[in-house]
Order: structure tokens, then C-alpha cells, then sequence
């Protein structure tokens, strides 16, 4: 790893599959974050294990690519404001904030939307199966 966060391997076991995956810290992190963010607690329960089920399935394949970003900057407009106070007249020029587009190189997951759509699919199919309804509302 490029040393961008702690490494840890982890076990899992899920459905009668077992492998050992390694995860970044903080990746990590902001996956529990996310979830904790979104769902019933029953919902957050059956995406964790289909998650986990789904990582054996499809794991993550990182690739670095070209990504394109936006950044704010602030750029005259080509117009000039002026006030006056008294004999002297101060002028400057209109800014206004506009959106540059850039391209940086990230390292991505190509796997990640269809391993995400799984992941959707299996939660709304358990919930389904155990709640009567795809969001596990009680």
C-alpha cells in the first residue's frame, strides 16, 4: 500500500464462504460511516452481511485512473466597481466564483458500482424475505 492508511487483514465468514481480505483503516471508517447514516438498524444489519458476503464475491480491484475533478476559483468578470469618497476613487475589479474542471490520477475500485448494485439487491431481497418490505421497516 502507498501508506495512506493502516492496513489490517481481515477474516470473514459468511454463508459457508471464507476468505481473508485486507482493508485500509480508514476506508473503512467512512464505509461504517456512511451506513451508520442511512437505513433502519435492521437495514444497516443485512447490508453489513451482504457486504460481506459480496467482497469474497466480487473483491476490489484497484486501478489508478485519470478522474476528473472541480475547483473554485475566483476570476474577474471584466467589470469595475468604483466608490468615491470625497476627491479620491477607489476601483476594483467584479469577481465572480466559477467551477474549472482538472484531471488528477486517483486509484479507484473498478469493481465498486457493480459490487454496490449486488450489494443493494441482496439487502432489499433480505429485508424483503424478513420484513415483508425491501427497506426493513418494522
Amino acid at each position: 500500500m502507498s501508506g495512506k492508511g493502516k492496513e489490517t487483514v481481515v477474516k470473514v465468514q459468511v454463508m459457508g464462504l471464507s476468505g481473508t481480505r485486507k482493508i485500509v483503516a480508514p476506508a473503512l471508517g467512512v464505509v461504517l460511516l456512511v451506513l451508520s447514516g442511512c437505513g433502519t438498524p435492521e437495514y444497516r444489519v443485512e447490508r453489513t452481511q451482504c457486504e460481506a458476503e459480496w467482497m469474497l464475491k466480487i473483491p476490489p480491484v484497484h486501478r489508478q485512473q485519470p478522474v476528473t475533478k472541480y475547483r473554485s476559483e475566483r476570476r474577474p468578470t471584466g467589470e469595475t466597481k468604483c466608490e468615491t469618497t470625497g476627491v479620491t476613487t477607489l476601483c476594483q475589479p467584479v469577481m465572480e466564483t466559477v467551477s474549472v474542471p482538472y484531471q488528477t490520477i486517483e486509484t479507484v475500485d473498478i469493481r465498486k458500482t457493480q459490487r454496490d448494485a449486488q450489494i443493494a439487491a441482496c439487502a432489499a431481497r433480505a429485508c424483503a424475505a424478513r420484513y415483508g418490505n425491501s427497506k426493513c421497516e418494522t
